[in-house]
């Protein structure tokens, strides 16, 4: 599994260091930042910021997260595999639920905790009528119309990628105290491997 991950990491270092690459020179800033080794090794600090980085990018409901927690790791010292690869918790498939749980867990906030919204989004409401969806005969959603409040959706995607990036860094150091090494950073760049 090591040997596995850091092939895929040296051949996404190497083709990334491409002269065609190199030669575009708007990328010039971000790609002397991002070529730095310490980016790309997997040790517990740089894989827990990475980690941490790469899910509160995935909270938002933006395009293109995998970009925002690239430059984030820049930002943050964090792992760029690993911000990357974190992304991908919302993906096609896993999108619109996790939005319809971020909506419920900011009324959740707002009303059970107290937690105030913006006054202004608060006021913006959305409802859609659904109608029923099956798939090989099983009912998976039932004719309904679903409304949502923009207030408690904000809260709840900012609420839900604050939270999941703290829970990052208990979870990485805590797996890494089962390590050999206990996840301490190791030269991986040698050509044995």
């Amino acid at each position: 599994m090591k040997r596995k991950y850091l092939r895929m990491v040296r051949r996404t270092y190497r083709y990334l260091r491409h002269p065609r690459i190199r030669k575009i020179k708007w990328l010039s800033p971000f790609t002397k930042a991002i070529f730095n080794k310490r980016y790309w090794k997997p040790c517990r600090a740089t894989v827990a910021n990475g980690l941490s980085i790469g899910l509160f990018c995935a909270m938002l409901p933006i395009p293109m997260q995998m970009l925002v927690a690239a430059l984030g790791c820049l930002r943050g010292r964090g792992n760029v595999p690993v911000a990357l690869a974190a992304c991908w918790v919302t993906n096609p498939v896993t999108q619109i639920p996790i939005w319809v749980l971020q909506e419920k867990f900011g009324w959740w906030l707002h009303e059970s905790v107290g937690v105030p919204n913006i006054p202004f989004l608060s006021k913006l409401e959305f409802s859609k009528d659904i109608p029923t969806f099956e798939i090989f005969g099983n009912t998976i959603i039932d004719a309904s119309t679903v409304s949502g409040n923009a207030g408690n959706f904000i809260l709840g995607f900012l609420a839900a990628g604050i939270t999941l990036s703290l829970l990052a860094y208990p979870l990485v150091w805590g797996i890494s105290m089962f390590l050999p090494n206990r996840g301490k950073a190791l030269d991986v760049w040698d050509s044995s491997i």
